[in-house]
């Protein structure tokens, strides 16, 4: 196998290992998980536990106090970013549903977090915009709709602080992304920031097959 070949595919054995040797345990984002199970297919847009334990240790290795989700469901990553944020640090939470923030919010509480989150509910496009002039993001996760990933991508970008990361979920889409026959709207917008991101040289980029595949972001 070339170098550049180099990869290990995933089967449910080796993903078991995978988890099993990393700080994946947490009994209350394992209740979480459980709980969102419950709502049915829709659970699938949780991510999972290897994403959040690697998002945490990213937010707080570079020392992050101000954060911003885009896209919180029923709130796993946002307790993973949230718990690693400096003492002082918040993170601001944008999603549209009552339904599934409901659950956030109580496994919040129990988290000790609540001081820490805000969670506003309306289109996270205008959340972001009405942002000051001087908000400054030490870390984000962008998840939500897929067809406004790239203005997510541009609003939390020009607020990025140097060295700040942007973190982008769902970038390989169960492998449309290279399917030709698939034009959905959905992974359209997803091939087309990629591309973008791609080519982008305000930041230095690399994206991983994690979960879904996940682009981290570093602007320069």
């Amino acid at each position: 196998m070339a170098a550049e070949e180099k990869f290990t595919a995933l089967n449910r054995e080796l993903h078991k290992y995978l988890l099993d040797h990393g700080h994946n345990g947490d009994p209350l984002l394992a209740e979480l998980a459980a709980e969102t199970r419950k709502l049915g297919q829709i659970a699938g847009m949780q991510i999972a536990a290897e994403q959040g334990t690697l998002m945490g240790l990213l937010a707080r290795a570079i020392g992050a106090r101000h954060a911003v989700e885009v896209g919180t469901f029923t709130g796993y990553s946002a307790i993973c970013v949230a718990r690693a944020l400096a003492p002082d640090g918040h993170l601001l939470c944008c999603d549209v549903n009552p339904q599934w923030t409901e659950i956030a919010r109580r496994y919040w509480e129990r988290a000790g977090l609540s001081g820490k989150i805000t969670l506003k509910l309306a289109p996270a496009v205008e959340t972001l915009r009405a942002l000051p002039a001087d908000f400054v993001i030490d870390f984000s996760f962008i998840d939500a709709d897929k067809v406004n990933y790239r203005t997510y991508y541009e609003e939390c970008l020009k607020r990025t602080r140097h060295n700040g990361l942007i973190l982008i979920d769902n970038v390989l889409w169960g492998g449309s992304v290279i399917d030709p026959r698939n034009q959905s709207e959905d992974t359209r917008a997803i091939r087309t920031l990629n591309d973008f991101i791609a080519q982008d040289r305000r930041v230095e980029a690399v994206m991983i097959p994690v979960s879904d595949g996940l682009t981290i972001v570093r602007k320069i």
